[in-house]
């Protein structure tokens, strides 16, 4: 799908082999589908909601990409962090007017991460781009519904007036 958007990808350096990963499959769905991508980083998957929320509230974006990986330790530390990450973008995907998918791997293991990351379970950073773009062609499609209605609507009021 080719689109005409602007899009921040927010990568967490944590488990930076995989996350670069990620990225480079981002970047090459938003090169493929049109959109032009900006890159910034953040220290952890934790720290990807309030970078998100940033991004979000410039308005200069369409999407913005949370790109993370949490992989299970000996600890309850990774259930923590799973959902506190996962409710925080959630909500700030319902909060903003721009699409944010889930981007943040949470698996057992590395090798589950690296087969999501370009591996045989192919890239998750690129399905998110995909994701996040078909809730942008969504937006623009209804703001075309919506101008066409306004157009419409004025249409009608100017010729009630000039009869």
């Amino acid at each position: 799908m080719k689109i005409a958007a602007r899009i921040a990808i927010v990568r967490a350096r944590w488990n930076e082999d995989i996350t670069r990963k990620l990225e480079e499959g981002a970047v090459k769905a938003a090169a493929a589908a049109g959109a032009r991508a900006d890159l910034f980083t953040v220290a952890g998957s934790f720290e990807l909601p309030p970078a998100v929320a940033l991004l979000a509230e410039t308005g200069t974006y369409d999407a913005v990409i949370p790109l993370g990986c949490l992989i299970r330790g000996e600890t309850p530390h990774f259930d923590v962090l799973a959902h506190a990450v996962a409710r925080a973008l959630s909500e700030l995907a319902i909060t903003y007017p721009v699409a944010i998918p889930f981007g943040v791997l949470t698996c057992d293991t590395a090798a589950q991460a690296r087969a999501r990351a370009g591996g045989r379970q192919g890239n998750k950073g690129a399905e998110a781009v995909d994701a996040a773009l078909e809730l942008v062609a969504l937006r623009q499609s209804l703001r075309g519904t919506s101008a066409r209605r306004s157009s419409r609507s004025a249409s009608t009021a100017r010729s009630r007036s000039t009869q």
